[in-house]
């Protein structure tokens, strides 16, 4: 048994988190670089929780260019167990309205102008995202989010488009017509790949902001009626990730779902073929196996 820690990646709105004992901002050096901001850490309920802002306190990160290999790399240094992502999303599904949350379950990453793994030339590893998510901690999410009266929909398929510019008409129709997703949005790629990479148990929750281009009678995305729904997710997602705590639990043992061990034979290069500055690298998310 190990002890939970439970990592918040808060998006657009959400930027703390309510009830937090013994709350401190620290920084975390990483040799990715610079994460986002400080990360909040402190305790909720018993449980050591660390809250890190996606994009930065006063929103300075564009989708692009959030550092998310940083971020993850940060949350393993703290000794973070489960990262739960909260994303703010447009909705591709009539019944997926403006204030309603969606677990996420799976990825079309769209995304093209970002570092994706933590490995490459000279440490070579390849780790399944078959399903990206952990069904144990979707399930912690929903229980919560249910209990806190948040309209809730188990499963969907998130597009990750690169942004920063919302869908054109053409392209919006594509992605749910043809393509079959139900959410989109511009910063859950590469940072769940990245999660698996590191062995973290990833939960996507997306908070259904508009219905972005594609609906007949709500036309393009507006930012004032984004911003005007985002303060609603914002209260909903905190009572959320109140309720986590209790349903974690303190103590963690293994996830049933090999997301803790996701790089057990992902590493290919052979141990004298490694090169050592990248090995120094991934002395956190990948130090258990290497």
């Amino acid at each position: 048994m190990t002890q939970t820690k439970i990592a918040v990646i808060g998006g657009s709105g959400i930027y703390d988190i309510d009830g937090l004992e013994n709350s401190e901002w620290v920084e975390v050096e990483t040799p990715w670089g610079e994460p986002s901001d400080q990360i909040l850490t402190g305790s909720l309920e018993g449980v050591e929780m660390a809250f890190l802002p996606r994009h930065g306190r006063g929103h300075v990160h564009s989708p692009t260019d959030v550092p998310y290999r940083a971020n993850i790399d940060a949350l393993k240094r703290l000794g973070v167990t489960d990262v739960i992502s909260i994303s703010a999303c447009g909705s591709f599904r009539e019944h997926m309205a403006p204030g309603d949350f969606v677990i996420v379950d799976q990825f079309i990453d769209r995304t093209f102008a970002r570092e994706k793994s933590f490995f490459g030339t000279g440490c070579v590893a390849h780790v399944s995202v078959a399903h990206p998510t952990c069904p144990r901690l979707s399930d912690a999410c929903e229980t919560a989010g249910k209990a806190a009266g948040i309209t809730i929909h188990r499963g969907g398929t998130y597009l990750a488009m690169e942004g920063p510019q919302f869908s054109s008409l053409a392209e919006s129709k594509m992605y749910r017509e043809q393509w079959g997703c139900d959410v989109i949005g511009m910063t859950n790629m590469p940072e769940a790949k990245l999660a698996r990479e590191a062995e973290l148990c990833y939960a996507s929750i997306a908070m259904v902001t508009d219905y972005d281009s594609w609906h007949p009678d709500h036309g393009e995305v507006d930012v004032t009626t984004i911003i005007a729904t985002l303060t609603g997710n914002a209260d909903k997602g905190r009572a959320m990730v109140k309720g986590l705590p209790s349903l974690l639990g303190g103590e963690r043992a293994p996830c049933p779902h090999g997301c803790d061990r996701a790089l057990e034979y992902a590493i290919l290069t052979a141990p004298e073929k490694r090169d050592p500055a990248l090995l120094a690298k991934l002395d956190a998310v990948a130090g258990r196996i290497l």
